[in-house]
């Protein structure tokens, strides 16, 4: 496994493994497509944003974004893996790769909107849920959590 810069033509597979990763969750296709333009990931988005991808055996298989709140904050905005790899240790492999980079760039905090299903895999990294807003799902809540560093 390597975790290498993403670069603009990387957007369709970055897409495509959001979209598959979020779908793992159950969610229907009528949800799906409601989010459709937040699931996807635009070659701009790659030229303007930090991108990691995971390749594994020449093929990518999952990413991370982040984006800086402040000097010393960040806000990982994705964290994707196609679903044969979810439970793999694949996505803690993506976690350290993207807390060490943090650490190095000398950032103290690391704030994240998690996947309500993929709490308490970031809370086994060592997040802690600080809040919570309601989706476009009722009765649906997107944690609010942050790892101090």
């Amino acid at each position: 496994m390597n975790i290498l810069k993403a670069i603009p033509k990387d957007h369709i597979r970055l897409t495509e493994i959001t979209k598959k990763s979020k779908a793992y969750w159950g969610y229907s296709e009528e949800q799906m497509e409601k989010w459709n333009n937040n699931l996807t990931i635009t070659i701009d988005y790659i030229e303007t944003n930090p991108v990691f991808n995971l390749v594994d055996e020449n093929q990518i298989v999952g990413y991370y974004s982040y984006f800086k709140l402040q000097d010393n904050q960040v806000k990982l905005d994705n964290l994707f893996i196609l679903p044969e790899y979810i439970g793999k240790g694949f996505g803690s492999f993506l976690m350290n790769d993207f807390v060490e980079r943090m650490r190095n760039e000398k950032c103290q905090k690391i704030i994240l909107d998690s996947e309500p299903n993929a709490e308490k895999f970031y809370q086994k990294i060592g997040f802690t849920k600080i809040g919570e807003f309601e989706t476009s799902i009722k009765n649906r809540f997107m944690p609010i959590m942050e790892m101090k560093l």
